[in-house]
Protein backbone atom coordinates (compact mmCIF):
# COMPACT_ATOMS: atom_id res chain seq x y z
CA UNK A 1 0.00 0.00 0.00
CA UNK A 2 1.16 3.30 -1.06
CA UNK A 3 2.03 6.06 2.42
CA UNK A 4 -0.59 7.98 0.77
CA UNK A 5 -4.50 7.88 -0.98
CA UNK A 6 -5.19 11.03 -2.64
CA UNK A 7 -8.48 11.75 -3.45
CA UNK A 8 -8.73 14.55 -6.00
CA UNK A 9 -10.42 16.11 -9.62
CA UNK A 10 -7.74 17.00 -12.03
CA UNK A 11 -10.04 20.00 -12.05
CA UNK A 12 -9.77 21.26 -8.67
CA UNK A 13 -7.88 22.45 -5.24
CA UNK A 14 -6.29 18.98 -5.57
CA UNK A 15 -3.67 20.52 -8.07
CA UNK A 16 -2.62 22.43 -5.18
CA UNK A 17 -2.04 18.99 -3.30
CA UNK A 18 -0.45 17.07 -5.68
CA UNK A 19 2.33 19.92 -6.08
CA UNK A 20 2.65 19.20 -2.40
CA UNK A 21 2.42 15.83 -3.03
CA UNK A 22 5.70 15.61 -5.67
CA UNK A 23 7.43 18.14 -3.35
CA UNK A 24 8.04 15.98 -0.86
CA UNK A 25 8.83 12.93 -3.25
CA UNK A 26 5.77 11.07 -1.72
CA UNK A 27 4.68 8.02 -2.32
CA UNK A 28 0.92 8.27 -3.09
CA UNK A 29 -1.75 6.68 -4.53
CA UNK A 30 -4.83 8.64 -6.40
CA UNK A 31 -8.20 8.07 -6.35
CA UNK A 32 -10.40 10.22 -8.91
CA UNK A 33 -13.31 11.41 -7.83
CA UNK A 34 -16.44 12.53 -10.05
CA UNK A 35 -18.40 15.15 -8.77
CA UNK A 36 -21.83 13.15 -9.32
CA UNK A 37 -20.55 9.47 -8.04
CA UNK A 38 -17.55 9.92 -5.44
CA UNK A 39 -16.38 6.86 -3.66
CA UNK A 40 -18.55 5.83 -0.44
CA UNK A 41 -14.94 5.29 1.45
CA UNK A 42 -13.84 9.18 0.33
CA UNK A 43 -17.75 10.03 1.72
CA UNK A 44 -16.22 8.02 4.65
CA UNK A 45 -13.03 10.04 4.80
CA UNK A 46 -14.25 13.64 4.70
CA UNK A 47 -18.11 14.20 4.79
CA UNK A 48 -17.84 16.95 3.30
CA UNK A 49 -17.25 15.50 -0.02
CA UNK A 50 -14.48 17.51 -0.74
CA UNK A 51 -11.20 17.59 -2.55
CA UNK A 52 -8.69 17.33 -1.78
CA UNK A 53 -8.06 14.89 0.72
CA UNK A 54 -5.51 12.67 1.94
CA UNK A 55 -5.52 9.96 4.01
CA UNK A 56 -1.59 9.09 5.66
CA UNK A 57 -1.95 5.56 6.13
CA UNK A 58 0.83 6.00 9.00
CA UNK A 59 2.26 3.15 11.56
CA UNK A 60 -0.30 4.36 14.03
CA UNK A 61 -3.32 4.45 12.00
CA UNK A 62 -4.57 6.02 9.18
CA UNK A 63 -4.68 9.69 9.55
CA UNK A 64 -7.34 12.02 7.57
CA UNK A 65 -6.04 15.70 6.27
CA UNK A 66 -8.82 18.15 4.46
CA UNK A 67 -8.27 21.43 3.21
CA UNK A 68 -5.25 22.19 0.85
CA UNK A 69 -3.16 24.53 3.33
CA UNK A 70 -3.61 21.67 6.05
CA UNK A 71 -2.38 19.45 3.73
CA UNK A 72 0.79 20.93 2.00
CA UNK A 73 1.55 21.96 5.78
CA UNK A 74 1.17 18.35 6.79
CA UNK A 75 3.05 17.01 4.02
CA UNK A 76 6.37 19.51 5.11
CA UNK A 77 5.97 17.89 8.49
CA UNK A 78 5.77 14.47 7.43
CA UNK A 79 8.80 14.66 5.08
CA UNK A 80 11.53 16.77 7.03
CA UNK A 81 13.93 15.91 4.91
CA UNK A 82 12.37 17.56 1.70
CA UNK A 83 13.81 20.83 3.34
CA UNK A 84 10.27 22.85 3.05
CA UNK A 85 9.75 23.89 6.50
CA UNK A 86 10.88 27.10 7.89
CA UNK A 87 13.99 27.44 10.57
CA UNK A 88 12.82 29.40 13.66
CA UNK A 89 13.32 32.92 11.50
CA UNK A 90 11.16 32.36 9.17
CA UNK A 91 8.41 30.58 10.87
CA UNK A 92 6.24 33.78 11.52
CA UNK A 93 5.86 34.31 7.26
CA UNK A 94 6.17 30.68 6.61
CA UNK A 95 2.67 30.77 8.46
CA UNK A 96 1.29 34.09 8.36
CA UNK A 97 1.70 34.30 4.50
CA UNK A 98 -0.03 30.27 4.11
CA UNK A 99 -3.02 31.37 6.01
CA UNK A 100 -3.54 34.69 3.97
CA UNK A 101 -3.40 33.04 1.19
CA UNK A 102 -5.61 30.67 2.41
CA UNK A 103 -8.10 33.43 3.65
CA UNK A 104 -8.08 36.88 2.03
CA UNK A 105 -6.27 35.72 -1.02
CA UNK A 106 -8.62 33.17 -1.85
CA UNK A 107 -11.79 34.78 -0.66
CA UNK A 108 -10.78 37.74 -2.67
CA UNK A 109 -10.03 35.95 -5.72
CA UNK A 110 -13.38 34.05 -5.58
CA UNK A 111 -15.82 37.00 -4.55
CA UNK A 112 -14.13 38.70 -7.73
CA UNK A 113 -15.14 35.41 -9.99
CA UNK A 114 -18.59 35.62 -8.36
CA UNK A 115 -18.80 38.96 -9.25
CA UNK A 116 -19.08 39.77 -5.43
CA UNK A 117 -17.44 43.36 -4.09
CA UNK A 118 -17.99 44.21 -0.51
CA UNK A 119 -19.40 47.75 -0.03
CA UNK A 120 -17.04 49.81 1.96
CA UNK A 121 -19.29 49.68 5.20
CA UNK A 122 -19.36 45.59 4.74
CA UNK A 123 -15.25 45.75 4.30
CA UNK A 124 -14.77 45.53 7.86
CA UNK A 125 -17.06 42.37 8.18
CA UNK A 126 -15.60 40.49 5.31
CA UNK A 127 -12.35 38.90 6.19
CA UNK A 128 -10.41 39.87 3.05
CA UNK A 129 -11.57 44.04 3.40
CA UNK A 130 -11.24 44.04 -0.27
CA UNK A 131 -9.89 42.87 -3.31
CA UNK A 132 -7.55 45.86 -3.93
CA UNK A 133 -6.13 45.68 -0.33
CA UNK A 134 -5.68 41.94 -0.50
CA UNK A 135 -3.58 42.53 -3.26
CA UNK A 136 -1.92 45.37 -2.51
CA UNK A 137 -0.67 43.91 0.77
CA UNK A 138 0.35 40.34 -1.56
CA UNK A 139 2.51 42.21 -3.81
CA UNK A 140 3.94 44.16 -0.88
CA UNK A 141 5.31 40.72 0.11
CA UNK A 142 6.60 39.74 -3.43
CA UNK A 143 8.05 43.06 -4.25
CA UNK A 144 10.26 42.45 -1.65
CA UNK A 145 11.70 38.86 -1.87
CA UNK A 146 12.22 35.86 -4.00
CA UNK A 147 9.71 33.23 -1.81
CA UNK A 148 7.59 33.54 0.91
CA UNK A 149 10.10 33.41 2.98
CA UNK A 150 13.02 35.02 1.70
CA UNK A 151 15.79 33.15 -0.37
CA UNK A 152 14.38 30.24 -0.05
CA UNK A 153 11.38 28.13 -1.27
CA UNK A 154 9.37 26.31 1.62
CA UNK A 155 6.19 24.91 1.38
CA UNK A 156 4.61 28.01 1.67
CA UNK A 157 5.43 28.87 -1.67
CA UNK A 158 3.06 25.91 -2.89
CA UNK A 159 -0.05 27.05 -1.55
CA UNK A 160 0.60 31.00 -1.68
CA UNK A 161 2.27 29.75 -5.45
CA UNK A 162 -1.11 27.77 -6.42
CA UNK A 163 -3.07 30.67 -5.49
CA UNK A 164 -1.07 33.53 -7.66
CA UNK A 165 -1.10 30.94 -10.58
CA UNK A 166 -5.00 29.88 -10.21
CA UNK A 167 -5.59 33.24 -10.25
CA UNK A 168 -3.32 34.47 -13.09
CA UNK A 169 -4.14 31.59 -14.94
CA UNK A 170 -8.45 32.90 -15.04
CA UNK A 171 -7.39 36.29 -15.34
CA UNK A 172 -9.00 37.45 -12.19
CA UNK A 173 -5.23 38.35 -10.39
CA UNK A 174 -4.04 41.32 -12.04
CA UNK A 175 -0.81 40.97 -14.30
CA UNK A 176 1.49 42.89 -11.98
CA UNK A 177 5.46 42.48 -12.49
CA UNK A 178 5.92 40.98 -8.58
CA UNK A 179 2.88 38.55 -9.68
CA UNK A 180 4.06 37.28 -12.95
CA UNK A 181 7.94 37.17 -11.64
CA UNK A 182 7.18 35.21 -8.86
CA UNK A 183 4.94 32.94 -10.78
CA UNK A 184 7.60 32.39 -13.47
CA UNK A 185 10.23 31.76 -10.66
CA UNK A 186 7.51 28.69 -9.12
CA UNK A 187 6.68 26.88 -12.22
CA UNK A 188 10.33 26.37 -12.86
CA UNK A 189 10.25 23.82 -10.12
CA UNK A 190 10.45 20.44 -11.14
CA UNK A 191 7.84 18.77 -8.83
CA UNK A 192 5.35 22.07 -10.33
CA UNK A 193 5.79 20.56 -13.75
CA UNK A 194 5.85 17.22 -12.89
CA UNK A 195 2.52 17.69 -11.05
CA UNK A 196 0.97 19.99 -13.95
CA UNK A 197 1.73 17.07 -16.01
CA UNK A 198 -0.42 15.20 -14.36
CA UNK A 199 -3.11 16.88 -14.04
CA UNK A 200 -3.15 18.14 -17.47
CA UNK A 201 -2.91 14.60 -18.98
CA UNK A 202 -6.15 13.70 -16.54
CA UNK A 203 -8.25 17.21 -18.00
CA UNK A 204 -7.17 16.08 -21.23
CA UNK A 205 -8.31 12.49 -21.02
CA UNK A 206 -11.57 13.53 -19.85
CA UNK A 207 -12.24 15.05 -22.75
CA UNK A 208 -11.69 13.27 -25.23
Amino acid sequence: MADYTFYTNPMSRGQIARWALHEVDADYAQVLVDWKDKPAEFLEANPMGKVPTIVHHAEDGDRVVTEAAAICLYLAEMHPDAGLLPDEGETADYLRWTFFASGPVEQSITSRALKFEPAPEQQMMAGWGSFDRTMDALEGLLDSRVFVCGDRFTMADVYVGSQIDWGMTFGILPPRPAFAAYAERIQARAAYKAAKAVDNALIAEKKK
